[in-house]
């Protein structure tokens, strides 16, 4: 499915450009996502479902942009990518912390715990935090598309050249490409859903805490695919659309499933507010000044990813010890 879901996104990227190609792909893929933590805010497994979220940001952003670069950089030396893209990815997720933050800290400084205004507030600020969050991804989605695209047609036109021998094969249409990549997304939720009940059950069986299994071991299993589509377009090359799928899925987490999160948890009378650790509100902090410095030359080599990866076990330690 890892490859199908990459070979069907590198020819949307060759059709729409690598931006668009990496939107679409984790776009599918986190509309995947959304259902299953529907599913499991149904259930009231809500603070598994928020550690999952963080969790997803934090292997987007460091462990599979880690591994990307260093599939890509041991057979490619040094590899060119957009930086205005990862730029933006890197504000966007800035932007998103502070959102998290805020009630975070409310609760932490000023809210009394088991206050029930208190949790009227948290709820109503997440609430408006929820809105703003959607209208700037929205913002986003404009400056990118419509209004400044030509700041990020640099990987476009490359791929649009490319066309077929981008993929190696016959070159798939644009309906063709869509209905695989649906049809694997599918897949994907199918398997992910089964592969993460098994995971949280081995997980508990082997002494895990709640917060460690469903920041970094169902973080990781639930997007297995994505993640293996973006290594592999990494090594053929293909930087611009690994990344926009790792620091895109990342972002997108951030300023769009999470707003949806919080009105399907009002919609299935299961309260879902932006309060989280202090630890995940800092993790996922660490993880955009990362983007960031690495973002800021538009290169990328093995030995970045190396040390990308280096700090995310370093987290995912933390995640251990806390439980």
């Amino acid at each position: 499915m890892a490859k199908l879901i990459g070979d069907s996104t590198e020819h949307l990227a060759s059709h729409y450009g690598s931006t668009a190609g990496s939107l679409l792909n984790v776009t599918f893929g986190n509309a995947a996502e959304i259902i299953i933590c529907l599913i499991a805010i149904n259930a009231g497994l809500i603070d598994l479902v928020k550690a999952s979220i963080i969790g997803a940001i934090l292997g987007n952003i460091m462990l599979i942009f880690g591994l990307s670069m260093i599939a890509g950089g041991l057979r490619h030396k040094e590899q060119v990518f957009n930086r205005e893209n990862a730029g933006l990815q890197s504000s966007m997720i800035f932007l998103s912390i502070i959102g998290l933050a805020i009630p975070t800290l409310l609760s932490v400084t000023a809210f009394e715990p088991d206050n029930v205004n208190d949790e009227i507030k948290t709820q109503l600020l997440s609430d408006s935090l929820a809105v703003l969050l959607l209208g700037v991804y929205a913002a986003g989605i404009v400056f990118t598309f419509v209004t400044h695209k030509h700041l990020f047609t640099s990987a476009i036109h490359s791929n649009e050249n490319n066309g077929a021998s981008a993929v190696g094969h016959t070159h798939w249409s644009k309906k063709r490409s869509f209905l695989i990549l649906g049809i694997s997304m599918v897949g994907v939720v199918v398997v992910s859903e089964i592969l993460v009940g098994s995971v949280e059950e081995t997980g508990k069986a082997f002494g895990f805490g709640e917060l460690f299994v469903g920041a970094i071991i169902v973080g990781i299993v639930g997007n297995a695919a994505e993640h293996s589509s973006a290594i592999l377009l990494a090594r053929k090359g293909k930087i611009d659309l690994s990344i926009g799928i790792a620091a895109g899925s990342g972002t997108q987490i951030a300023l769009f499933v999470f707003p949806i999160l919080v009105f399907a948890g009002i919609a299935l009378g299961q309260p879902f507010t932006l309060e989280f650790t202090l630890y995940e509100l800092v993790t996922v902090f660490m993880a955009a000044i990362i983007l960031n410095l690495i973002a800021h030359d538009g290169k990328s080599n093995w030995f970045e990813g190396v040390m990308l990866t280096a700090v995310y076990i370093i987290i995912a330690l933390g995640f251990y010890f806390i439980g």
